[in-house]
């Protein structure tokens, strides 16, 4: 995690800045950059992206993001994927997706990357829950856990492959188990 500390710069002034690659957030008037996705993390994005899309978007229920910028409150992030209920999904003039999403997601998921501190994304997911986002993942793939955080309720913790996963009650047509994330790494 590097932090640029030239000045303090205000949310506004960030926004202003050119997106780059790896992406930057906006925490507590510093600037982080957002470690580059490795191989396990890409995987299990990815496979995740098109699995929840695939039964959620036909229907228009809800629809999934890779690492789409989200900036409320006082912060700019970019979580490795958002879901946002069909009716959160923010729309431009012609009624196409927005590029500028200024509200917390329905549920945000994080990919645990090597070298990344476990500490800032799961201050990230508790920031989203704070806002109104309705249940936090913090998948860790070295571990082979997934951490499940919800708005005022202990943490729980999976890591025995054969448990389904708790999901926000409007994608309760996801049946994910925690060998099916991992399995996702092995294809």
């Amino acid at each position: 995690m590097v932090q640029i500390s030239s000045k303090h710069l205000t949310l506004a002034e960030f926004l202003q800045l050119p997106e780059t690659k790896p992406a930057k957030e906006y925490i507590d008037g510093q600037i982080i950059d957002k470690p580059m996705a490795q191989g396990k993390h890409s995987a299990i994005q990815g496979e995740f992206i098109i699995t929840f899309n695939s039964i959620m978007k036909p229907k228009r229920i809800a629809r999934a993001f890779p690492e789409l910028r989200c900036t409320f409150g006082d912060r700019s992030i970019v979580p490795d994927i958002v879901v946002f209920t069909w009716d959160h999904i923010l729309r431009d003039k012609n009624g196409e997706i927005a590029n500028l999403f200024t509200i917390a997601p329905d549920w945000t998921i994080e990919i645990l990357s090597p070298d990344q501190s476990q500490t800032k994304v799961t201050k990230n997911i508790l920031y989203c829950l704070k806002y109104g986002t309705q249940m936090g993942w913090l998948i860790d793939p070295h571990e082979k856990t997934v951490f499940i955080y919800r708005p005022k309720q202990e943490t729980a913790v999976f890591d025995q492959l054969d448990l389904i996963l708790p999901v926000p009650s409007f994608a309760k047509k996801i049946n994910l188990t925690v060998k099916d994330i991992f399995d996702w790494l092995l294809e």
